[in-house]
């Protein structure tokens, strides 16, 4: 089991992310995972900083903790050369620390550039497809093309490429991505505490680390951290469906006024309780996932973290499948 820490670049500036990593390393977290926006999803979020920029200004104040996108979409807003060339890098500037989070990504971040957002899924995952095998392909080594029914390569190469090369956690939440995670990638990403997804990618032969986040709010109590999940992270309880389809925070607002407090505190677990924090995480647990990102969305992110040293880092580690604990 390792622990990972949310960096919400949705939530803050590029200069407090760094900060908070820090405090991460320090903490114990044995990663920390930064959303890869264009727009946060909910305008009074009030951020959404350059992920790359700001990963690599964590991997020169830090010595420890791993890094990791949570996830970068490599198909329109970016080429997939770019990815590969920006993850090698990264890789080598953090000394081995770094893992590739990858997705399909959602209509929000990759309409910006005017290319359009595919509306069928099954070519959003046809261009997912090729672009993992442009990113393997480059870092083989050497002069590379490829001629794909959408992505193309032409005659390029990566120079400055790792001994070993990052793990590529790719986002799954049906058959179709997880056999996409199993066939191209080396480990799973998750967002929803869904057996199945697990399931789905050991059936399609997938055996890597299983990454999910865990949406907490900490605050001095369960009402205000409830009520500040309510205000800047409602969008969480829509499910990836609609989180993937709309195009701008406006949207998510107008789609998530009729979500309560209650729904919060059904899905997040709020307040001080360490207790209620190791059911929300369980489900995970039981689902099959063995890399639990502590996803805080609570007002005061170094609160949270004290907390989690104090009353969580040990009991939440020793968390296994079946309700139980080692």
């Amino acid at each position: 089991m390792e622990i990972g820490y949310k960096l919400a670049a949705e939530a803050f500036g590029p200069a407090e992310l760094v900060r908070q990593a820090v405090l991460a390393e320090e903490a114990g977290f044995d990663f920390v995972e930064i959303s890869d926006h264009y727009h946060p999803w909910l305008d009074n979020q009030g951020h959404s900083p350059f992920a790359w920029t700001v990963l690599g200004s964590i991997a020169a104040k830090t010595s420890r903790i791993g890094l990791a996108t949570g996830v970068t979409c490599p198909t329109v807003r970016y080429h997939p050369a770019i990815i590969a060339q920006a993850a090698a890098t990264l890789a080598l500037l953090s000394e081995g620390r770094f893992v590739l989070g990858v997705g399909s990504g959602e209509r929000l971040n990759e309409h910006v550039v005017g290319q359009g957002f595919p509306d069928s899924v099954r070519i959003r995952h046809e261009m997912f497809r090729e672009a993992l095998e442009i990113i393997r392909l480059l870092w083989s080594g050497g002069y590379r093309s490829y001629e794909g029914k959408h992505l193309r390569l032409a005659d390029a190469r990566v120079f400055d490429l790792p001994e070993e090369l990052p793990l590529i956690a790719v986002a799954a939440s049906g058959k179709a991505s997880t056999r996409i995670a199993a066939e191209l990638g080396d480990g799973l990403f998750a967002t929803e505490d869904k057996p199945d997804i697990v399931r789905d990618y050991r059936d399609a032969g997938g055996s890597g680390p299983r990454y999910a986040e865990v949406p907490m709010a900490w605050a001095a109590d369960e009402h205000t951290a409830a009520r500040a999940a309510l205000d800047t992270s409602r969008w969480a309880v829509t499910g990836w469906k609609v989180m993937s389809e709309l195009p701008n925070p406006v949207n998510f607002d107008a789609a998530t006024t009729t979500v309560r407090e209650e729904d919060i505190l059904e899905k997040f677990a709020c307040g001080t309780d360490p207790a209620r924090y190791l059911e929300v995480a369980q489900k995970f647990v039981d689902a099959g996932f063995d890399r639990l990102v502590m996803q805080n969305a609570g007002p005061d992110p170094e609160g949270f973290i004290d907390f989690y040293q104090r009353a969580l880092d040990g009991p939440m580690r020793q968390l296994k499948a079946n309700g139980t604990q080692r």
